[in-house]
């Protein structure tokens, strides 16, 4: 009889690629229902996220399945398909960004329907695909605040994580951040401070530009962009942000010295 480790690792036989792809799904559902407690599932309205088509498992539990499973693009589509809030996040755990298309990025962004989806897919699978700036600059001006969201918080994983990406290309964003400033929804305003906050930190010269957006903001007659300036102001002018920028900008100087 299959058992559990220590942890709450279920060792039951993972799903194989061989396998016939409902099969699959079959068995990564299993996993998950198997996984699931009613106190997770209970606990998710308080941040948020809907529980009507959840099962009710944690974070570390579904990445620690996705690592057993390995990448499988195949497998991520099928799971997205069922609706279920945490096969979806385990969809964006084991897609493969390579294999990305701007045509499935724009389906799943039309079903998003709660933030925590939305910030995964955007900061573990779409943020290395080659197509994540055009979709950042298409979705910036949707009308649904899900799908809005995800313009913004691609564009902070990005910021994040896309290390050859050029200052220019995340200082042309600042613009959409400026023209979403008025939107006070509030996972669309939380999204832009997220992206704001995060360029401003990427180096010195962004954290100027961001700082001047920031200014501007704070002067708007609209309450969402007084706060999205107020935020980032706070944070980029903080004594932490500026060490930790004058510490990359002197590591950078330091490479090219060695050169």
């Amino acid at each position: 009889m299959p058992t559990k480790q220590a942890h709450g690792r279920d060792t039951r036989a993972t799903p194989k690629k061989e396998q016939p792809l409902q099969a699959q799904v079959d068995s990564v559902i299993a996993s998950l229902k198997r996984l699931s407690s009613k106190k997770t599932r209970d606990g998710m309205a308080r941040y948020g996220l809907p529980s009507d088509k959840a099962f009710g498992v944690g974070v570390g539990q579904m990445q620690q399945l996705a690592k057993r499973l390995g990448p499988n693009h195949e497998l991520a589509e099928a799971l997205w398909k069922t609706g279920w809030y945490e096969a979806r996040m385990m969809a964006a755990f084991l897609g493969e960004p390579e294999r990305v298309t701007p045509g499935q990025m724009d389906r799943w962004c039309r079903d998003f329907d709660n933030w925590g989806i939305v910030d995964t897919v955007c900061f573990k699978l779409w943020d290395k695909s080659p197509h994540a700036f055009h979709k950042v600059e298409q979705w910036a001006t949707r009308k649904d605040e899900f799908q809005k969201r995800a313009a913004f918080a691609l564009l902070a994983s990005l910021c994040a994580h896309d290390k050859q990406a050029t200052d220019e290309q995340f200082r042309k964003c600042l613009t959409l951040i400026e023209k979403a400033a008025d939107d006070d929804r509030n996972f669309v305003k939380k999204g832009v401070s997220w992206a704001l906050r995060v360029i401003g930190r990427r180096s010195p010269e962004l954290n100027k530009a961001a700082i001047e957006l920031g200014q501007r903001l704070m002067n708007s007659s609209a309450p969402s962009a007084k706060w999205l300036g107020k935020e980032a102001l706070k944070e980029l002018t903080s004594a932490v942000v500026t060490r930790q920028l004058q510490a990359r900008s002197d590591a950078k100087l330091k490479r090219k010295g060695s050169k």
